[in-house]
């Protein structure tokens, strides 16, 4: 377990935290129904957190993951005080800001302007502190032209950046993030983490939540993995997030999707295979190893010089890279009957994840096609033997000198 850095001083302790909730079996539909069944109501207790305990310190970004309905938000709700533990203890040493549903308190009648204070408040902000901060606010959300509109009239993603606007802007000592990185547009996006950046920088603390594991490891010193309410791990990033990643892919394989299909029909793309460096299917590939993905093609009728395109995605739906036979110099010369084809890969560069991949069948001249299988095969990948972090691994060694 990694060790807290010298002199740091704890900001959030959490000491055996629990939080209990009732699911009812019964749902009353009158009031008076509710009262005369009051007592012989029947329901269980389900436990959303068991006994957490962990210490966030000063200056430290710290990093929580864990499926859907693991915990997080409760202890995130629990520690922003919406939420009371029935159980255990939690103190938060300083001013919080949360950034968990951003634009939460806006009032849609209200302009952007009076939403600002109004939200500023709820955050327990002083108003002459919003005064003094109020147009490097607007600046940051990029709305001065709108800024004084009823919010009911913004779009989705000006609701969201003048509520993320203000959360980051309002100087608390532990800002807690819940999923909400990927906000906005591209450029707003390279906006919020220089800010994020220059917030940790600066020598305060982050508590993050998140499912997307680069983040982790890129911007956390130590993480914690919650499952099923109770603290599975605690520990360095890759450790946590390696040990997460192996459970959840747990019992998945290769598989073959019914999504969109289109295209002539005149050479068909019937399956694919992800095999491994045997040349045996695989349940899921590993990061740095060699691979092939073969596609298994018919035709009716000859049909000369067809082109093969291979594209894979992420779960972003970002296109990670394009292959196509001609873009590697090999050439078909036909396809009549069966006939399988396939691209070798010395070493997987994809990181740790899951994709999908979109097979296409097209003429020499590609603009005819032939059959388009979108988004037929999703896979896994598990990391291989190199920490790399990002959207592919480079491979390679480093020579010092």
């Amino acid at each position: 377990m990694p060790v807290a850095p010298s002199g740091s001083d704890v900001v959030v302790c959490v000491s055996q935290l629990s939080k209990r909730f009732r699911l009812f079996h019964e749902r009353h539909q009158s009031l008076k129904q509710s009262l005369l069944n009051r007592r012989r109501s029947s329901y269980e207790e389900f436990w959303a957190l068991r006994d957490v305990s962990f210490e966030v310190f000063k200056g430290e970004t710290f990093g929580i993951i864990g499926h859907n309905g693991s915990g997080k938000s409760t202890l995130l709700k629990c520690l922003t005080k919406i939420l009371q533990p029935d159980e255990g203890s939690l103190a938060v040493n300083g001013s919080i800001s949360a950034l968990l549903e951003l634009g939460a308190g806006f009032h849609p009648e209200l302009s952007g302007r009076e939403n600002v204070y109004l939200n500023a408040a709820i955050l327990g902000v002083p108003r002459r502190h919003i005064e003094q901060r109020f147009d490097e606010i607007v600046e940051f959300s990029g709305l001065e032209k709108f800024i004084d509109a009823p919010v009911k009239n913004y779009s989705s993603g000006m609701f969201v950046r003048l509520g993320f606007a203000v959360a980051i802007n309002v100087d608390p000592d532990v800002l807690i993030i819940d999923e909400v990185l990927a906000v906005g547009d591209a450029d707003f996006q390279a906006k919020c983490g220089d800010k994020i950046a220059d917030f940790r920088d600066s020598g305060r603390t982050i508590v993050l939540v998140t499912h997307a594991m680069d983040d982790v490891i890129r911007l956390c010193g130590r993480a914690a993995w919650i499952d099923h309410g109770d603290l599975r791990m605690l520990g360095s990033p890759h450790d946590i997030t390696d040990a997460y990643m192996q459970t959840t892919h747990q019992g998945r394989s290769v598989q073959h999707l019914d999504g969109l299909r289109w295209g002539s029909g005149e050479v068909r793309v019937d399956s694919v295979e992800i095999l491994d460096g045997a040349l045996e299917p695989v349940t899921f590939a590993k990061s740095g190893k060699p691979h092939s993905i073969r596609v298994h093609l018919s035709a009716e009728h000859p049909v000369i010089a067809p082109e093969v395109v291979l594209s894979i995605y992420d779960q972003n739906a970002t296109l990670i890279t394009e292959v196509s036979t001609r873009s590697r110099d090999a050439f078909i010369d036909q396809i009549h009957g069966t006939r399988s084809i396939s691209l070798e890969i010395d070493s997987l560069p994809l990181v740790e994840g899951t994709y999908e991949l979109t097979c296409a069948v097209v003429d020499e001249s590609g603009q005819r096609e032939y059959d388009v299988r979108s988004r037929f095969v999703r896979f896994d990948v598990l990391k291989g033997d190199s920490n790399d972090v990002g959207l592919v691994t480079l491979g390679g060694a480093w020579n010092l000198g």
